[in-house]
């Protein structure tokens, strides 16, 4: 018996179907990849981890010029700082929340608007003193503990202060070495600074922390244009409305020494500060 079989033309086989439906186009496709890629990038910046580099020295030891760090958005609530171009499509912050003590913040500066990162240190309400370089919390000192000096070599992206002690290792390598102490909050958040001697801010307050604020210093206290400093563009930062953060540092991503040129990829490598990448915050 037969199989059963489907109509067939006159030679016998069956008619080609025809495919209607229209074949999209690979340059159509790569501009819906591209579109998608640019939409998940700009929500990731700008709600879940954004990158920041360092400029300066004012978080040495902690953080150093020329490190690259990624910081959580999400801890501080969102404003339209959070959005590219600080877009105006958030009103105030919403799903605010305060930082804790001993969080490295990013915040605005309140005059010039630039990114600014320091340490939180005094919170609302808090009484923020200096005795001769020693911190006080509503009138209990800070413990400071001192420790090993502190050793970073020179480099296009480290220069020595005045204050630090160039001393040459047995590789030949210079470095800069820094009086270094473990100071440690009422907390327990515990952290190292540096601590260059006697200086005109070692002395400051007493003041109270408004509501809604925060009293912020750089871990390099003697080379930090901080709290302890009026608000002045491009320099200190005065008491900083939380409404001006921006996101928490959370781990160091990579670290460079500045050697490093775009035509000779092989720098890119040797001029890598590896100790410090991955380093938590």
């Amino acid at each position: 018996m037969n199989d059963a079989t489907t109509p067939s033309g006159p030679t016998g086989e069956n008619p080609p179907k025809s495919d209607t439906k229209p074949k999209e186009k690979k340059e159509d496709n790569f501009f819906v990849f591209l579109l998608k890629l640019v939409v998940f990038v700009l929500v990731f910046r700008s709600f879940i981890f954004s990158p920041f580099n360092i400029p300066s020295e004012s978080m040495l030891p902690t953080l150093a010029n020329g490190d690259y760090l990624l910081a959580a958005k999400w801890p501080y609530g969102y404003s339209k700082y959070s959005l590219p171009g600080e877009a105006p499509l958030i009103p105030g912050r919403v799903f605010a929340g305060g930082p804790e003590a001993g969080d490295i913040v990013i915040f605005k500066h309140p005059v010039d608007g630039t990114d600014y990162i320091k340490r939180a240190i005094g919170l609302p309400g808090d009484t923020i003193e200096m005795r001769d370089g020693q911190v006080f919390i509503n009138g209990d000192a800070v413990e400071k503990t001192p420790i090993e000096n502190f050793e970073i070599a020179l480099s296009p992206n480290t220069e020595c202060h005045i204050f630090a002690e160039v001393v040459t290792k047995d590789d030949g390598t210079k470095v800069c070495s820094y009086t270094q102490f473990r100071e440690t909050l009422p907390n327990g958040v515990s952290y190292n600074v540096l601590d260059f001697g006697a200086f005109p801010k070692d002395n400051f307050g007493p003041t109270i922390v408004p509501q809604n604020a925060m009293f912020v210093m750089g871990d390099n206290r003697d080379n930090s244009q901080d709290s302890r400093f009026e608000a002045l563009p491009g320099q200190g930062v005065g008491i900083v409305p939380q409404d001006l953060l921006v996101a928490r540092a959370s781990v160091i991503m990579w670290s460079t020494d500045g050697s490093a040129e775009w035509l000779l990829p092989w720098t890119w490598f040797t001029a890598l500060r590896g100790d410090r990448v991955g380093n938590g915050l």
